[in-house]
């Protein structure tokens, strides 16, 4: 059954297709759907009263729906919310489905079979964001709960993620499967270059905004298995055990180096953009052992060097011993 308070809003430059849309949806149950007849226009609706579900026309002019979903994910890293967004298109391809899912689409459909499909999906669209908002706001009383017990909990009050007293324990079981099953261990230090200047020049309000969208972030753009953890005031630090050397190459976390250096944060004060470095050391079952205290901070000391080279820096064991 549909749920009737579930907010809808079509995007879409054409009056016909989101009449059709919208009858279709009305005759559905649905009563709390929204029409915006440009992207920017959807935005500044969004921004008044988020949407759970963004159905958005493909092409239109002066900004397209891959663009539009771009914005929707900044916005939703800034107020932990989720909104699924459906493009609607007449390309087809299992290139376009691809270049869809990689800027954050959750789910397009064809125009020519949108009749048959437009309400199943929404169905779907439904269940799922209700999930993922109710988990987001879990999410936010649990860390609510736990910045009660800080001093001896696990979790980042400002973040939810783990802290760094969770990340060297985390990390002490890594190295110790290591040693006795083998494999590699890798620590990567993330740090934000500018995380004091941009407290200094906007307060501290919309520092906490760019730490709380650089985690959601690092969240999207890890494994499930790694360990992510705020480890500093500024630094972020991720743990992964993986089989292979190549698995633990610089070149496996560039996309973590670029998902933040190159696309910005929405913030309180507008678009931001962060300067992030990293460091990274990995570990084999014959190299050297360390502890994950000292294999921690050795990594952390060459921060400064990657903010310098603005490459992710390769420790070696030698360097932290």
């Amino acid at each position: 059954m549909p749920n009737p308070q579930l907010s809808i809003m079509v995007v879409d430059d054409t009056k016909f297709s989101s009449a059709v849309i919208g009858h279709t949806l009305s005759q559905a149950g649905y009563t709390d759907i929204r029409f915006a007849s440009s992207a920017m226009a959807a935005l500044a609706m969004h921004e008044e009263r988020a949407a759970s579900v963004m159905v958005a026309d493909w092409l239109m002019p002066e900004m397209d729906g891959l663009q539009l979903t771009t914005r929707i994910r900044q916005r939703d890293e800034q107020t932990n919310h989720y909104t699924y967004v459906m493009l609607l298109t007449a390309r087809e391809g299992d290139n376009v489905l691809g270049q869809a899912f990689d800027r954050g689409v959750d789910d397009f459909i064809s125009k020519s079979a949108m009749s048959e499909q437009l309400l199943p999906r929404i169905f779907a669209a439904d269940r799922i964001s209700q999930l993922i908002n109710r988990l987001l706001e879990e999410n936010q009383l649990l860390a609510r709960n736990n910045a009660l017990l800080e001093e001896h909990n696990l979790i980042d009050s400002l973040t939810a993620l783990g802290n760094r007293r969770y990340l060297l324990q985390r990390l002490a079981d890594a190295l110790q499967r290591v040693e006795s099953r083998g494999g590699f261990c890798s620590l990567l230090v993330l740090g934000i270059q500018n995380y004091e200047d941009m407290g200094t020049r906007f307060g501290e309000h919309v520092q906490q905004e760019l730490l709380r969208g650089a985690a959601r972030r690092l969240q999207q753009l890890v494994r499930p298995t790694d360990v992510i953890a705020r480890i500093g005031p500024g630094t972020f630090g991720i743990c992964t055990v993986g089989s292979d050397a190549d698995e633990c190459k610089p070149n496996s976390f560039r996309r973590l180096h670029d998902g933040l250096n190159l696309k910005a944060f929405k913030t309180s004060e507008g678009y931001l953009s962060l300067r992030a470095g990293m460091a990274l050391s990995t570990l084999g079952k014959n190299d050297p052992r360390i502890d994950a205290d000292q294999m921690l901070q050795g990594v952390e000391a060459h921060l400064e060097q990657a903010w310098a080279t603005n490459l992710i820096t390769e420790v070696r064991i030698p360097q932290l011993v």
